[in-house]
């Protein structure tokens, strides 16, 4: 792949990383030509859409502690204009005001840990033997925020984890439908398709005791190429290990510490000003 497909790569899983969006065509589901888009449906149609949607959101951001297993897939699209799709492996667990911990799997068999512990954030690569540490900034908002937008790292679907994600859907929605009732796993769920400012989405949620969202695909409709990010969210546990343990970052042995990539150039500016006063 070439280092242009590698940096657009990136960049779209950052994009992933900075918001939830979900989106759909109804009509395309049934093979239906004529059916209405999400900003057409009926004004009771999107207050029903809007509610299951706040039902998920809330359920979510009023939970204490919460654990869930995602498979991604995303696209990342050549200069060719060919799309080609990476996978991902994803263990999160949640445990609030201001604790997680992600286990990582990429597509090419690497491995990251990363654990917000109210003190500290450590990112460890087992598969390249190297780690690195910083402050915690605050609470569990604060520094998924931090990490993403500060340290430039990647936590896709990011919004989710937040206790501000009612809030953030109810701003960022600007039209939203409901598909139909379907199946996800054995599961009944509202099929929603909805739209943002840059982006379509689709979300399938739970209809059950919990509001909870079973898969998510994005299109970033205004990208080259209209790239998706498509996840399946499975496992959910409302009890999970919250342990001091679950959230201490175990370092490999030899394992070299290294800086978030976003520090770097904060280092080359100090050095080079230490250099001018010399």
């Amino acid at each position: 792949m070439t280092r242009g497909a590698k940096a657009w790569r990136a960049a779209f899983c950052l994009a992933a990383a900075a918001m939830l969006a979900i989106g759909g065509d109804p009509a395309a589901a049934q093979g239906k030509p004529d059916a209405k888009s999400t900003a057409g449906a009926r004004p009771e149609s999107q207050a029903n859409a809007r509610a299951i949607l706040k039902r998920m959101a809330e359920t979510l951001a009023q939970a204490k502690a919460f654990s869930v297993r995602s498979r991604a897939y995303y696209d990342v699209v050549q200069r060719s204009g060919e799309k080609v799709e990476f996978t991902e492996t994803r263990r999160l667990t949640v445990s609030r005001p201001n604790r997680m911990r992600v286990e990582d799997e990429k597509s090419d068999g690497s491995r990251v840990v990363t654990v917000f512990n109210g003190k500290e954030i450590a990112l460890v690569d087992r598969t390249r033997n190297v780690y690195a540490v910083a402050p915690q900034p605050g609470d569990l908002d604060r520094t998924i925020a931090h990490f993403v937008d500060e340290l430039g790292m990647q936590l896709p679907l990011a919004l989710l984890l937040t206790s501000t994600l009612p809030a953030e859907l109810d701003a960022r929605v600007q039209s939203i439908g409901i598909v139909g009732r379907t199946s996800v796993y054995g599961a009944p769920a509202h099929h929603l398709a909805a739209r943002g400012r840059n982006v379509d989405f689709q979300v399938w949620v739970t209809d059950g005791e919990r509001a909870l969202p079973q898969r998510v695909v994005i299109t970033y409709r205004n990208a080259p190429g209209q790239p998706q990010y498509r996840a399946v969210l499975t496992d959910w546990s409302f009890t999970p290990d919250v342990s001091d343990a679950a959230f201490t970052a175990a370092i490999p042995q030899g394992a070299q510490k290294i800086a978030f990539a976003a520090q770097l150039p904060k280092l080359d500016r100090a050095s080079g000003a230490k250099g001018e006063k010399k």
